[in-house]
């Protein structure tokens, strides 16, 4: 097949790929010491094993002849356009990141960035979330984003106190029974 007849570009096409959730405008990228490791090591293993590597199917994939009709050849171009879009990603998330140290937080019974915290919803049920960096929250592991409705709910209240949260089926009352730092 003619060449021309081929879709084989560089260009990114980002509407498959979704989007991590964005940073309120005016805000800083808050993470912790942890979340920013990972990403470090994200991006690191991305430059230093993961692209080479297909980097290196893609060349013997080349030299093999028709590129039209190579499996090899397709998916890695397409593989080394996500990685590169994800190298993209991890480098300006780590270059406006914030690093912030929850250890090191001095009001250890008010609710602050990077505090584990036991609370009591209407319904009687413990629910215990650690509030995390945006780049960094596992809402199945407990691990919510400093600007979540339920974190934003919980900041800057203290052990005993009721918070409320808004959520779209109406109005819920939290009540915080245990504030942890690392």
């Amino acid at each position: 097949m003619n060449k021309a007849f081929v879709k084989e570009s560089d260009q990114d096409d980002d509407e498959d790929i979704p989007q991590a959730q964005a940073l309120p405008p005016g805000t800083r990228n808050y993470i912790t010491p942890q979340g920013y490791a990972r990403l470090r090591d994200e991006l690191t293993h991305l430059m230093t094993v993961e692209r080479p590597a297909v980097v290196q199917v893609v060349s013997w994939a080349a030299s093999n002849g028709d590129r039209s009709e190579n499996g090899d050849y397709l998916y890695g171009k397409k593989r080394l356009r996500e990685i590169d879009r994800r190298m993209r990603f991890l480098t300006r998330r780590l270059d406006i990141a914030e690093v912030v140290d929850p250890a090191t937080q001095p009001n250890r019974d008010q609710v602050f960035f990077g505090a584990t915290v036991l609370y009591l919803d209407k319904a009687g049920d413990e629910h215990e979330v650690s509030i995390v960096g945006v780049d960094e929250a596992e809402p199945l592991a407990g691990k919510i984003s400093w600007i979540s409705p339920v974190a934003r709910a919980l900041i800057k209240a203290r052990e005993g106190d009721t918070v409320t949260l808004r959520t779209p089926g109406g109005v819920e009352t939290l009540e915080i029974l245990e504030v942890r730092y690392p």
